[in-house]
């Protein structure tokens, strides 16, 4: 059955898909996107309570419904300044150390971090560093945030398929994350290096960070690379915001050697939510 499901999906038009996605979206008809917003927290179990405004009437679309601010205060980080907090809600996919560089995606299923960054230069940093994957399903809040301080070094679009990133898929596509389309984000940090991946995937029409606006859809779709070092800086603080997703996908976040999971560790399908810590300093 899963066989079938990736095939149908490798037969779908993904990227024009995308944009009839991204276009319907954006639809300022009131009664369009209002009837929009209700079918989707109809379908989905949205925790509307956390908005930061009225639902349907606070937003003129449903881009600005589906990639909604929160509250004020509902998403605190851990208290620990030192800690690595979650860049974003969701649920664990995978978590753990590099082995020589390979992260697992699925049981028996490995890719590299040079395939996944896109270079071999930028992944030798996380050889044998830690990483996790956070998958973040349509009702889930769907802004992302910065584990940690840092300054942006690099942004880097790689072109790829968008197959879905859900379990399922990520258990029968080898390399998945490393074959879809993504935006890989560098930064450097007082104590190393890390890297933050937002991975596209089927109905993403777009990704934003909040330095480059809209990055994604990317035309042509080439290979781009954006350097911020040298530059007068984009620096983040600890849970600040650096981007978006519409609609739903994974984050993948990659530290140096010399981190470990906080709290016992993490097990696959555990939920997240930003601001909780999720790894500590050896």
């Amino acid at each position: 059955m899963t066989e079938l499901y990736v095939a149908l999906q490798r037969l779908l038009p993904q990227f024009l898909l995308g944009r009839v996605v991204h276009r319907l979206a954006r639809v300022r008809t009131p009664w369009f996107k209002d009837l929009c917003i209700r079918g989707f927290t109809r379908l989905f179990p949205v925790n509307l309570a956390e908005a930061a405004h009225p639902v349907p009437s606070g937003y003129a679309t449903f881009n600005a419904f589906f990639t909604r601010a929160l509250q004020p205060g509902a998403r605190p980080q851990d208290p620990d300044p030192d800690a690595i907090t979650c860049p974003a809600d969701g649920r664990v996919q995978q978590a753990g150390t590099l082995d020589d560089g390979r992260l697992l995606q699925a049981k028996g299923m490995t890719y590299t971090a040079a395939e996944l960054l896109g270079d071999a230069d930028s992944a030798a940093p996380f050889r044998d560093g830690w990483f996790l994957t956070v998958y973040l399903a349509p009702q889930d809040y769907h802004r992302v945030h910065a584990p940690r301080a840092g300054t942006l070094t690099d942004m880097l679009y790689v072109p790829g398929a968008r197959l879905s990133v859900n379990e399922s898929t990520a258990a029968a596509v080898p390399g998945l994350f490393a074959r879809n389309e993504r935006l890989v984000c560098q930064f450097a940090s007082p104590d190393g290096p890390f890297a933050m991946v937002l991975v596209g995937a089927l109905n993403v029409a777009s990704i934003s960070t909040t330095w480059a606006g809209e990055v994604l859809p990317c035309e042509p779709r080439r290979l781009r690379r954006w350097h911020y070092a040298g530059h007068a800086g984009i620096t983040v603080g600890r849970g600040d915001e650096i981007g978006c997703f519409n609609l739903g996908s994974t984050v993948i976040l990659l530290l140096p050697p010399g981190f470990a999971p906080a709290d016992g560790g993490l097990a696959p399908g555990q939920p997240l939510r930003v601001g909780q810590r999720v790894a500590v300093r050896q």
